[in-house]
């Protein structure tokens, strides 16, 4: 009988594409053999954003003295704030024969992508640019120009879409993590 194959699976996209919807729908539906990567950040929790469920929320001085200790396999600065993945946490749930699947923004993706080819890299697209503005502007959680700054951000996410194994259309949810799940199913079995 074949074991699971532990994987490290790189899930990114620009802010606003649904990420965060898709992975809470694409959890409820595979077992325990995944483990979600907690990313550090220096930014403010969102509205019902937990500290160590949605991201650890340490500060600058914290996060520059991890980069300086090499703790993170990835890290990048991203809207003005930085993110970064542990390295330790990502390795030993991998050695434990568990996947670990990191939603991080493309700066940290192509980091990790350069470190570990043995990745899945899975990239997010939304279906239209101008979906993706409406999906930015109806979260209602940032000023104008944050939200200008994001869309420039995506502009050039969008081009590097090529570089990652898989390639996602976000249009209609269900379909969007069928395809994720079907994509983890071929990868991890």
């Amino acid at each position: 009988m074949a074991k699971n194959k532990a994987k490290l699976i790189i899930f990114t996209g620009p802010s606003g594409v649904g990420k965060g919807t898709m992975l809470a729908d694409f959890f409820k539906r595979v077992n325990n053999k995944i483990v979600y990567s907690v990313s550090c950040t220096t930014r403010a929790p969102r509205d019902g954003e937990i500290n160590g469920m949605h991201y650890f929320f340490i500060s600058k001085n914290e996060f520059e003295q991890m980069i300086q200790e090499d703790e993170f396999l990835e890290h990048a600065c991203y809207s003005g704030n930085y993110y970064g993945t542990n390295k330790k946490f990502v390795d030993e749930k991998i050695s434990q024969g568990k996947s670990v699947l990191l939603e991080i923004e493309l700066q940290g993706a192509l980091q990790v992508m350069e470190k570990r080819p043995d990745a899945v890299t899975i990239f997010i697209k939304p279906p239209t640019f101008d979906e993706l503005e409406n999906r930015l502007r109806g979260r209602h959680t940032e000023t104008e120009e944050a939200i200008q700054k994001r869309l420039e951000a995506a502009k050039e996410e969008l081009k590097n879409a090529d570089k990652f194994h898989y390639t996602i259309e976000n249009d209609v949810i269900e379909k969007a993590v069928d395809e994720l799940i079907e994509i983890y199913n071929k990868e991890t079995n």
